[in-house]
């Protein structure tokens, strides 16, 4: 009877343990927000900084057609970590998508250029992937793109 006792006593403790999958999502601000201004003095970068905490640095504006939240783009990019490693990275010809079909970073930072323009867009988790891993992607992760707006379609 006591091993019975135990045993469940044990199950339930273990089980108060685990929040059976339902954990709140973990705030990567603070730490991001650190990443990115480092990285940014490291890198000599001159970014601006938008009201949701996007960075972009816009190395030239373009001078084509200049997309909206909606836009479908057609971009070259390379994706990598602050520490370098690439995670992701298009051909030269670029892919196309539309804009609301994408992490809110590329949402808000591809309008900040114009057709032909290009530059970097410096996205905290939160306009990311939040705590969420993504493929190569882990949780809280700051994400760095290059990229080449080739055309707005």
């Amino acid at each position: 009877m006591k091993s019975i006792l135990l045993a469940l006593v044990s199950i339930l403790f273990v089980s108060c343990l685990s929040d059976g999958g339902t954990s709140k999502p973990v705030d990567y601000t603070v730490q991001n927000e650190k990443e990115i201004v480092d990285y940014i003095a490291k890198n000599k970068l001159t970014a601006q900084k938008s009201d949701t905490g996007l960075y972009y640095v816009v190395n030239e504006a373009g001078t084509g057609a200049q997309p909206t939240a909606t836009s479908n783009v057609t971009v070259a990019y390379k994706g990598y970590f602050t520490n370098g490693n690439v995670f992701d990275q298009s051909t030269a010809q670029g892919i196309s998508f539309g804009l609301n079909q994408v992490i809110k970073g590329w949402t808000e930072g591809i309008p900040h250029f114009k057709a032909g323009g290009s530059g970097i867009l410096l996205i905290p988790a939160r306009l990311g992937y939040g705590s969420n891993d993504s493929g190569p992607i882990p949780g809280g992760s700051v994400l760095i793109f290059e990229v080449k707006l080739i055309s707005v379609n």
